[in-house]
């Protein structure tokens, strides 16, 4: 009932409102979906790339930042940070990236790993 008293309330702009969120965010579920798996890493320290691989092989990598070693790790196709001397420890929480246009950032200590696609993908750090 009170669902029903709250639908009776708002407006028809507030009900516009809703339905063009919804649609937003289904949008850009569908959008960050259906891009594909990505083929490289390209991993920058500072403003300098400091290290690319396929995606395809297993690695670990250490990489110094100004705060300290920013640990890497490529298993299975998906790629994480599993250390990092920062002090909150974001870039570790955000978890496996694999799709082309991904990216990981340890901003504190200037690490940013991007992942790239097939010739033809871009995304916004494309030139």
């Amino acid at each position: 009932m009170a669902l029903n008293s709250l639908w009776a309330r708002i407006t028809k702009i507030d009900r516009l409102l809703m339905l063009l969120l919804i649609m937003l965010a289904v949008a850009s579920l569908w959008l960050s979906l259906g891009r594909a798996v990505g083929r490289s890493v390209l991993i920058y320290e500072g403003e300098t790339l400091a290290f690319t691989a396929p995606l395809s092989q297993d690695r670990h990598i250490e990489l110094q930042g100004p705060l300290g070693v920013t640990q890497v790790e490529i298993s299975a196709g998906k790629l994480r940070i599993i250390s990092s001397p920062c002090q909150r420890k974001i870039c570790i929480g955000m978890g496996e990236i694999h799709r082309s246009g991904d990216l990981l950032a340890c901003v504190p200590n200037r690490v940013v790993v991007r992942i790239e696609g097939e010739e033809g993908d871009y995304d916004l750090l494309s030139r």
